[in-house]
């Protein structure tokens, strides 16, 4: 098969087609170098003016402040789960690490951070099937807690904050924003400490980026293995090992197209926003047919996820629209059902082509159920 499908895997993602075909023509030979980006050494001018560059702008795209500093790590946002905690949880009038548990990722990481020390769950929404992120008046933080962490996106049940909670004052916000990355403009002043797996919107598997605020690294206790220190990446930056050199290239031509072709964070979350909406209407439109896993206050703009009326059902779902060329819908295995994520990359004209697909879908089989 050559012609592309529309994919809506939860990642590694779909990427921006101008991207792929930037990263095609330089693949064997970079221009006037004579050599891949899969073999350029990670010290080379080309690859220093690289990750400069995918620094500067990730930094131009959030107004990044000078107070933070962004760096890239490897271990994906799994080794963050032990990593924030190992260099956060410690220091003068700190108790225990607070986390708002909004789905699995969320859980996955309090569970991760309880090696590392006790760990306050401030919400948990375990009891609701993981359908919503708490009101304000749910959740409380003592005030002296190492951080408060939230997840941003939950991918597997397709919950999402509209905005950030507003940690205590004085308490550092610890966001793993790996799934809704880049999506929307979010003000990183508010967060101590931000990271993100690529494979969802910024670029390939391999690369984590992370913001930290300078301060916070005060706080880091000697002793920490070197390359699970943050202080490792600042003072190096972030060459203190050979980094994934080709898939940092990936991030800086896919931030080139956030900047230039898209024009920048606001009108992404308009186009994600117009994308979600079809989707999500056609689910509400089904008179029932389609059952949305989250709840609409908490509805996600990057992984809609539902439900048809049997299991049957679902596979029948997922056979057809991959015959349609709409690939990659099978809900994650612990939940089942669908789910269509649809991260940056993914053109208006793919979920409009789902939508249309869900619309026939429940008129054929409807029926079926009376």
């Amino acid at each position: 098969m050559t012609e592309r499908v529309f994919n809506f895997a939860a990642g590694p993602a779909t990427l921006p087609l101008t991207v792929l075909q930037q990263a095609q023509r330089d693949l064997i030979s970079l221009p006037g170098l004579g050599v891949s980006p899969l073999e350029i050494s990670h010290r080379s001018p080309w690859f220093l003016d690289v990750i400069e560059e995918a620094a500067a702008t990730i930094g131009d795209l959030l107004g990044v402040p000078s107070t933070h500093r962004v760096v890239f790590c490897q271990g994906g946002a799994t080794q963050q789960f032990s990593m924030a905690p190992m260099n956060l949880s410690t220091g003068p009038a700190t108790t225990a690490s607070a986390y708002i548990v909004s789905g699995s990722w969320g859980l996955k990481a309090a569970l991760e951070a309880a090696r590392h020390g006790f760990v306050d769950t401030a919400w948990t929404g375990a009891h609701l099937g993981f359908t919503r992120v708490p009101e304000p008046a749910e959740w409380s933080v003592a005030p002296d807690a190492a951080y408060l962490h939230v997840t941003s996106n939950e991918t597997i049940e397709g919950v999402q904050w509209p905005q950030m909670p507003a940690a205590p004052e004085g308490v550092p916000l610890v966001v793993d924003a790996s799934s809704d990355f880049l999506s929307r403009p979010f003000d990183v002043r508010d967060a101590g400490l931000l990271y993100a797996g690529a494979q969802k919107n910024a670029g390939p598997a391999g690369v984590t980026i992370v913001i930290v605020r300078e301060d916070l690294l005060d706080r880091v206790p000697s002793g920490l293995p070197t390359t699970l220190d943050y202080r490792t990446y600042v003072e190096h930056a972030s060459l203190y090992n050979t980094p994934p050199v080709f898939a940092i290239y990936v991030v800086m031509l896919v931030t080139r197209w956030l900047r230039y072709e898209v024009g920048g964070l606001a009108e992404q979350d308009r186009r994600n926003r117009e994308k979600a909406s079809s989707l999500y209407d056609a689910i509400d439109d089904s008179d029932g047919f389609y059952t949305g896993h989250a709840e609409a206050s908490s509805r996600s703009l990057m992984n809609v996820t539902f439900r048809l009326p049997s299991e049957e059902l679902d596979a029948r779902f997922v056979s057809e629209a991959a015959e349609r060329g709409l690939a990659e819908l099978k809900g994650h295995r612990s939940v089942g059902g669908i789910r269509a994520s649809i991260y940056n990359a993914m053109p208006i004209e793919g979920a409009e082509a789902l939508a249309g697909f869900m619309r026939g879908f429940a008129s054929r089989h409807s029926s079926t159920l009376d």
